[in-house]
């Protein structure tokens, strides 16, 4: 009985299988162990598709990440079930039809959330699968970032109108590096598109991110040969194999998607932000300034408001001048401007705008309050009066009362407004002008009350004529500068009269006096870029770590100069500027125009105090798609492999953190391809058309 004991205990001990602790970590994605009906089956007459993997899986964002194609009428039900994948289509399938379920990068295991990347399934409902392919790139034209989860498609219609009416002959995505692969595309010639497919009709729309080539597309294969060596355990020579492979092509295609920011104009709305400001919004950006016209109520300036803009040109500020407007309680405009018609082109509207002075509950009881509590002091001010002058005829003692009657009347005292602004103080840029800036809209500057004086070597004060000052830019109406440039190395003592600086409501400052000091040219550096390559007009611009644009300058006769330059590492970018209008221009599908191409110099420019430095740069000598330095991109890949490395040494060291999701699943771009700077063929291979 003893013996039957312990052997039942050892059975039920055997029995509680535990997890086991600890064991390698899972690094492999999902495989694939069989389906029904198999991949490539051909007279596929079904709608159900099942996908057996070897272990649990999940699809991340199917919705933007598979797709099938031909697109089908409704989009079928696609689930993840255990090990089993399903895809149930819901309309009848096209006859004599190849098929194909690109995942693209969106299946992954349940555990450790490895991606299957550039998984597809494809069947046909003939007699055959189509079996070419091309692959490629996506990449935003602007700045050369990658653009994953994007639409890439061919069209066998060459028409220009089959990308804005019909579905996509073939369609895939692109992953989380914006490569993408099209598979199982029957022969022939074709268009190849990339788009931004914000309403999912797999067409474009003016409004969404597009690219685009002009060439047509031939799918084809080649046949090449490779050998492996294997040698013996004292490495010598045992046997040389050889294999034959097939390449897919193209497979180096660079698609540059840009949006053709076009908008819709028409007016958005109007209100009044206050007794003296109307604001007027458009939905896009205005080509020119409309024309207004007062209509309520009667005016007596024809200067009646300061207007303002931003910069994206698409809004307006009134800043009301005029004194029966600001006190009207209803003010109404005519204006006229530019707005998008029926016919998809600019027209002139007139409309009546009204602005109505508004004022919450809470205004009004604190204007009431107001109100009542002034008619209460004067009523106060009133009864001391009346006891002081009593006091004065009784002679008696008046102090406590004069006080206490001084005292409200100063209470009742409205204090001067002054108007704030601010100037040039401590160390000051060599590339600084002298400037000053209001709280409100300036409405003139007295230069004859602006007194600049320059630090001699003996310590005595040098009077500096100032130039007028102007606009800091077209639309800024809040500072101003002073069109000249600085002397390194010197100390300046600068003096603002009161009343020197005055706003459009004639609210004047303070005397304001401020000393600061230009840098020294020691404390700076100059770079000098020799700009190889490119053909035409281009410009250049210097980044900084955060990729902000922080100078640009014209490339003159192959050179880019930047001057004055404070130490630090900075990044460079360049735009052929095709039209010579200083600034990238995006692209133009109805009229087959290309945004203008753009570089990045592929490593930082550290510039140390004091140092001039000379680089050249042939903007071709990086493959576009790694010119742009990792430490301003926006999208970096990041190995997974690696990643769960790390945290699995976090886990170990006790830094247990949490994991975040890899959206980039670095397994090495498609056939190890990759793109020059031109943006149809890679002049690396000398295939340029």
């Amino acid at each position: 009985m003893v013996m039957l004991a312990i052997l039942s205990l050892v059975m039920v001990a055997c029995a509680n299988i535990g997890s086991p602790e600890g064991g390698p970590r899972d690094y492999t994605p999902p495989v694939m162990l069989r389906s029904n009906p198999i991949p490539g089956a051909v007279n596929f007459s079904g709608k159900k598709i099942e996908i057996n993997f070897d272990e649990i899986v999940n699809i991340k964002d199917q919705t933007t990440r598979v797709v099938v194609s031909p697109a089908p009428k409704e989009q079928p039900i696609i689930r993840a079930q255990g090990k089993k994948i399903t895809v149930e289509f819901q309309d009848e399938l096209e006859p004599n039809t190849t098929y194909v379920i690109d995942f693209t990068d969106a299946i992954e295991d349940n555990n450790e959330g490895n991606v299957l990347d550039g998984f597809s399934f494809a069947f046909s409902t003939g007699d055959h699968v189509d079996s070419l392919q091309v692959s490629g790139m996506v990449l935003r034209a602007s700045d050369l970032e990658p653009m994953k989860n994007v639409l890439v498609g061919l069209h066998s219609n060459l028409d220009d109108s089959a990308f804005t009416t019909l579905p996509f002959n073939r369609v895939s995505r692109t992953n989380s590096r914006g490569e993408f692969t099209l598979r199982n595309v029957a022969p022939g010639d074709y268009h190849i598109f990339a788009l931004r497919d914000v309403d999912n009709d797999y067409k474009m729309a003016r409004t969404e991110d597009i690219a685009f080539l002009d060439r047509i597309i031939v799918p084809s294969t080649r046949e090449f040969t490779s050998q492996d060596t294997v040698f013996t355990f004292d490495h010598r020579v045992d046997t040389i194999m050889t294999a034959t492979h097939t390449e897919f092509l193209p497979n180096d295609l660079l698609l540059s998607l840009f949006n053709e920011d076009y908008r819709s104009l028409y007016f958005k709305k109007s209100e009044r932000q206050g007794d003296n400001k109307l604001f007027v919004l458009f939905s896009a950006t205005l080509p020119e300034m409309p024309t207004t016209r007062v209509l309520e109520p009667k005016i007596y300036s024809d200067e009646w408001a300061k207007i303002e803009t931003r910069e994206a040109q698409d809004s307006l500020v009134y800043w009301l001048t005029d004194s029966t407007l600001i006190k009207a309680d209803t003010v109404r405009l005519e204006m006229s401007y530019w707005q998008t018609d029926d016919n998809d082109s600019l027209s002139m509207k007139t409309d009546t705008l009204t602005f109505a002075r508004k004022r919450n509950a809470n205004e009004r009881k604190q204007q009431e309050k107001a109100i009542k509590d002034r008619e209460k002091r004067d009523k106060e001010i009133e009864k001391l009066q009346e006891k002081l002058n009593k006091l004065r005829r009784e002679g008696k003692d008046t102090t406590d009362v004069a006080v206490e009657l001084q005292g409200l009347r100063d209470m009742m005292k409205v204090k001067p407004v002054l108007l704030k602004i601010e100037t040039c103080n401590g160390n000051v840029d060599i590339t600084d002008s002298l400037w000053i800036k209001a709280e409100a809209p300036i409405g003139s500057i007295a230069m004859s009350g602006v007194h600049l004086e320059k630090m001699n070597r003996d310590s005595t004060w040098t009077t500096v004529d100032i130039p007028t000052m102007v606009p800091s830019n077209e639309w800024d109406i809040y500072r101003y500068v002073a069109p000249q440039r600085l002397e390194q190395n010197t100390d300046y003592r600068l003096t603002i009269d009161s009343l020197a600086v005055t706003s459009i409501y004639g609210i004047a400052c303070d005397t304001v006096r401020t000393t600061f000091k230009v840098k020294s040219e020691e404390e700076y550096a100059n770079l000098h870029v020799n700009c190889l390559g490119f053909q035409g007009k281009a410009f250049a611009q210097l980044l900084n770590r955060n990729g902000k644009v922080l100078r640009t300058v014209d490339v003159k006769d192959g050179y880019a100069d930047f001057y004055d330059l404070l130490p630090e590492t900075y990044y460079l970018m360049m735009v052929l500027d095709t039209n010579g209008n200083g600034r990238w221009d995006t692209g133009n599908y109805s009229q087959h125009l290309q945004p203008e191409d753009v570089f990045y110099y592929n490593n930082g420019i550290k510039l140390k105090k004091f140092s001039d430095i000379t680089l050249t740069w042939n903007v071709y000598d990086v493959p576009v798609d790694k010119q742009k330095p990792e430490a301003i991109r926006k999208f970096l890949p990041e190995d997974r492999n690696s990643k769960l490395k790390k945290d699995e040494k976090n886990k170990k060291n006790g830094n247990e953190e949490d994991e975040e999701e890899d959206e980039f699943n670095s397994n090495g771009f498609i056939n190890n391809s990759s793109y020059s700077g031109n943006k149809y063929d890679d002049v690396k291979r000398g295939v340029v058309k």
